[in-house]
């Protein structure tokens, strides 16, 4: 099928370009099957579960959960996270900071706490072993030096901001519902314009690929997870001996909820934008280099579906923002026939764009927009998501050497 497209300058000549619809039965034959499972995705959001809200702790929850903190000079964020963990109710046996050596202020800091609150333990964990990641040793160190009566192990970075009745809530709901492991999406703290035009638009890429927070996955390999707020049953942690499933991931969240599924575990992974925010990142510089670099997931996912997610999110949601300006510049110029598989086209990736718009609205409460002089940035997100995918696409081809302060060897 060709159609011979001709221009007409203010020379009078003209330009053939006889390949408009060859191109665009070639594009929607890519794109509509990965439409298909963007929808099918999407649609289940409808019936996700409510945001978990703040619970009062009862006398049954009494000392069953133990709090592990991993720490790595966090100086400068930690204090808000102690603060909300010294309001956590009686279910909270202890609080483990699991310190890796922090050359700054974190151990006065946390030191100056535990005077406040003798829940707090103060640990230095063991030289880092081979093979691991600083992150997972931290957590697995602090499991391992936990009071054996707890019944669930609460992980929790040190740039979070939990609010009171966070773990008497994950706790009672997980009993509850025979949860054995659940992580929770917190709300961002961003601040400068290039964080809200960046930060949404990698968001995206993964309820792109996993769909909406709160709902269940469809198998283990698409399983979601969040360790800045990660909940586990103790007995499933002894069972799978601690982290070691996930001991060499730089996203060991998800490696080890996906490996914790294919055990037979009950994994959740709900909303908690009311009871936990976080500030991640200072700055879009750091945004692109630090989360950019972990969101692909290669470490927790088959080499085949780290290729095909990336083709997933090129086609709907990259391309859409080159196609649809393409499209109508040549329409605008006149360029020949405009055949009828054109128009499918150009109609399907505008349905893309209007989807993408309405997700930017849905995303709202996942972000603290009080006193940020540059949200407004947030509404123009939706022009990052090409950036985003070339984001991931250069994720997907690299390991990390460097990671929060520490030096790992390449492949």
């Amino acid at each position: 099928m060709s159609v011979e497209v001709t221009v007409l300058s203010a020379g009078e000549s003209s330009v053939a370009f006889p390949w408009l619809s060859f191109w665009a039965v070639l594009l929607l034959s890519l794109q509509l099957p990965m439409v298909a499972v963007l929808l099918s995705r999407l649609l289940v959001g409808a019936v996700r579960r409510s945001p978990l809200k703040a619970q009062k702790s009862s006398l049954g929850q009494l000392g069953s959960v133990s709090i592990v903190v991993p720490t790595l000079n966090e100086a400068q964020r930690i204090c808000p996270c102690l603060d909300g963990l010294t309001r956590q109710g009686y279910e909270v046996r202890e609080i483990l900071v699991v310190d890796s050596r922090s050359i700054d202020d974190t151990v006065a800091i946390v030191r100056r706490y535990q005077t406040q609150d003798p829940r707090i333990r103060l640990l230095t964990d063991a030289p880092l072993p081979p093979g691991w990641v600083g992150r997972p040793w931290a957590l697995d160190y602090g499991f391992r030096h936990s009071h054996p009566d707890s019944t669930w192990i609460l992980g929790l970075d040190a740039d979070t901001q939990p609010r009171p009745g966070l773990a008497a809530a994950l706790a009672a709901a997980m009993a509850q519902e025979n949860y054995d492991l659940v992580s929770l999406a917190p709300q961002f703290i961003l601040k400068s314009p290039g964080e809200f035009w960046l930060q949404p638009a990698l968001l995206i890429t993964l309820v792109y690929r996993f769909g909406p927070v709160g709902t269940p996955a469809s198998d283990p390999q698409r399983v979601m997870a969040n360790g800045q707020c990660f909940m586990v049953r103790r007995s499933l942690l002894e069972a799978l001996d601690g982290y070691q499933a996930a001991q060499g991931s730089f996203c060991d969240d998800v490696t080890l909820a996906r490996y914790a599924a294919t055990q037979g575990a009950r994994v959740g992974f709900w909303d908690g934008c009311q009871l936990l925010r976080v500030r991640m990142y200072e700055g879009v510089a750091e945004t692109w280099r630090e989360w950019g670099r972990s969101l692909d997931l290669k470490d927790a996912a088959p080499r085949l579906q780290i290729w095909w997610d990336l083709l997933f999110l090129s086609l709907v949601q990259g391309l859409p923002w080159v196609l649809v300006p393409l499209l109508w510049a040549i329409a605008w110029s006149n360029v020949g026939e405009w055949s009828l598989m054109v128009s499918i086209l150009l109609a399907v990736n505008m349905g893309l764009l209007l989807l993408r718009l309405g997700l930017q609205g849905a995303l709202a409460t996942a972000y603290d927009f009080q006193g940020a002089t540059g949200a407004w940035a947030f509404w123009l997100s939706p022009l990052a998501d090409l950036a985003a995918v070339v984001r991931i696409g250069l994720s997907s081809t690299r390991r990390p050497t460097q990671w929060r302060g520490r030096e790992y060897p390449a492949d």
